[in-house]
């Protein structure tokens, strides 16, 4: 009796092992193509001049020297990040097109907006952590508060009162308010601007009482004693900053990461995703960009694993759902 070799049960195995086939061809091929053979692009989602541009370039100029590649800074700012993010989920994935994401693009937004350009899980492809940009808890030297008990004591005495400024509605500055005064069991009321910048004049000026902004912008005006640094918001002390503590210290459970990340588009083939990675590991510790960007408040931070940059992002994710819906927080 003659096989029937066009059966549905033999032509499925077939087509099976062709894809395997296919797979693992695809795979040696993508390990032998010599990648990087040319300039790579990095999306930056801000201006020229900001934390995530210092980032971006640092960290390009390093990578640039390693894979023996030029690497292109690509300023993208708009939308909070989600431009770049857009145009990084619908390029190449081939390694040559890259983004320095955000927690405010990549990790906030998803609750904020109800539709976005990409889809956060499939669209694109965490790499690695690369950077912490130190937060802090600053005051208006106004507020008799030397503390960050004392902040709260104070602001307890005031309800409703009390304004903090933030760089946007929805922004990192602006949840990480939200969530102290939760946390806190205060009541402050949230004065959102166009940006850090005007929000810290007026701090200056009084007008304002509190702002969670990035610790290099602050930093002259705690050294002039125009503002007053409480602690960082991050989970734990900062190494750059040793004698700052930690929110946490003081208020168990409060605790926000201003990351950055390195992104590639979904279907990264893995082979250029762990070169990537790798190289990612050793620029982070090249002496030269940890000292510039400790000079901008910056702390180089990495990540141990593909993997585990995958899980911090979805945890994170989840972190400030909570944020902004325990806080209401509708953006148009």
């Amino acid at each position: 009796m003659i096989p029937n070799l066009e059966s549905p049960a033999r032509r499925t195995r077939a087509h099976l092992a062709v894809t395997v086939l296919l797979a693992c061809m695809t795979a040696v091929a993508w390990a032998q193509t010599g990648y990087p053979n040319r300039p790579v692009r990095i999306l930056i989602p801000f201006p020229a001049g900001g934390a995530a541009d210092t980032i971006g370039r640092t960290t390009g100029e390093q990578l640039s020297q390693q894979l023996a590649q030029p690497v292109v800074i690509d300023n993208r700012p708009g939308a909070g990040g989600r431009l770049a993010t857009g145009i990084l989920a619908g390029a190449t994935p081939d390694g040559y097109t890259l983004l320095v994401g955000t927690v405010g693009g990549i990790a906030i937004s998803p609750s904020l907006y109800s539709k976005l350009p990409y889809d956060p899980d499939r669209d694109i492809l965490p790499i690695s952590r690369v950077a912490e940009i130190i937060n802090v808890m600053v005051v208006s030297a106004a507020v008799d508060a030397p503390s960050v008990p004392a902040f709260i004591e104070w602001a307890k005495a005031r309800p409703g009162a009390v304004r903090y400024g933030s760089s946007g509605t929805g922004q990192p500055d602006h949840l990480a308010g939200e969530f102290f005064q939760r946390a806190a069991g205060i009541k402050l009321t949230h004065v959102p601007y166009k940006g850090g910048g005007p929000a810290l004049i007026d701090l200056i000026a009084g007008d304002l009482q509190l702002m969670f902004a990035t610790y290099v912008v602050s930093l002259p005006h705690i050294k002039s004693g125009r503002l007053r640094v409480l602690g960082v918001s991050t989970p734990e002390r900062q190494a750059l900053l040793p004698d700052l503590p930690a929110i946490s210290e003081s208020l168990p459970g409060f605790g926000l990461s201003n990351w950055n990340g390195l992104f590639a588009p979904g279907k990264t083939p893995a082979p250029i995703a762990d070169r990537l990675f790798r190289e990612v590991a050793r620029a982070l510790k090249s002496p030269e960009l940890r000292r510039r960007q400790a000079a901008a408040g910056i702390e180089p931070m990495g990540s141990e694993s593909r993997q585990a940059f995958a899980q911090f992002v979805r945890e994170d994710t989840v972190r400030w759902a909570k944020i902004v819906k325990d806080a209401r927080i509708v953006v148009e």
